[in-house]
């Protein structure tokens, strides 16, 4: 068990990495777009492939953070119903889940993506947008972004795993939305006493 929480531990930093680097690309989207728009406005001209490369970095903020949002326990979930199961149970309901629904589904997209990625590449495939960009760039992302998930997700499994048979402490104690306002409220009131 060892050997295979090394392994965990550096996807998850890779992902962690990964996940903090590309949160500029908002910054960056947010930037293009103003510029865009401020061109535009100003001096009557614009261009698809301003358009294009701000849905681009918001595409690659949203697809190569979503690893990282598994490794934060960020993902959601129905709390109401979730939180009404011991600990034990809740570690039994993430795996499940990892293993029935999210490997199959992130094993199928990358199944999928290969040749489809593939094909874009091989053609060079351009937008169809007069001065577009081209678009292979933003279809090797969805794969990138899915092989990425499938790897935390390993990680996860091995997490869940390891807690179980007591091998590690829970990284990720559960906090129900309740619990966590009560605490969110004291910090608050804590802050505001001189």
């Amino acid at each position: 068990m060892a050997g295979l929480l090394a392994l965990s531990r550096f996807i998850d930093r890779i992902n962690e990495f990964i996940g903090k680097t590309i949160s500029w690309a908002i910054l960056l989207a947010i930037l293009v777009s103003a510029g865009n728009a401020i061109v535009r406005k100003s001096f009557n001209m614009s261009s698809n492939a301003w358009l294009e490369l701000q849905w681009y970095l918001f595409g690659a903020a949203f697809m190569l953070a979503a690893a990282y949002t598994l490794k934060q326990n960020e993902h959601i979930r129905i709390d109401v119903v979730y939180g009404m199961f011991s600990r034990r149970v809740q570690h039994w309901i993430d795996l499940l889940g990892h293993l029935l629904f999210l490997m199959p589904f992130v094993l199928l997209m990358i199944y999928y993506f290969i040749p489809y990625v593939m094909l874009s590449v091989r053609s060079g495939e351009v937008s169809s947008s007069a001065g577009g960009l081209i678009i292979w760039p933003a279809k090797a992302l969805l794969l990138i972004g899915f092989v990425q998930l499938g790897f935390q997700g390993v990680s996860e499994i091995i997490k869940k795993i390891a807690i179980m048979r007591g091998d590690m402490e829970d990284p990720n104690p559960f906090i129900s939305a309740h619990e966590a306002a009560e605490l969110e409220g004291k910090a608050m009131a804590e802050e505001a006493r001189p």
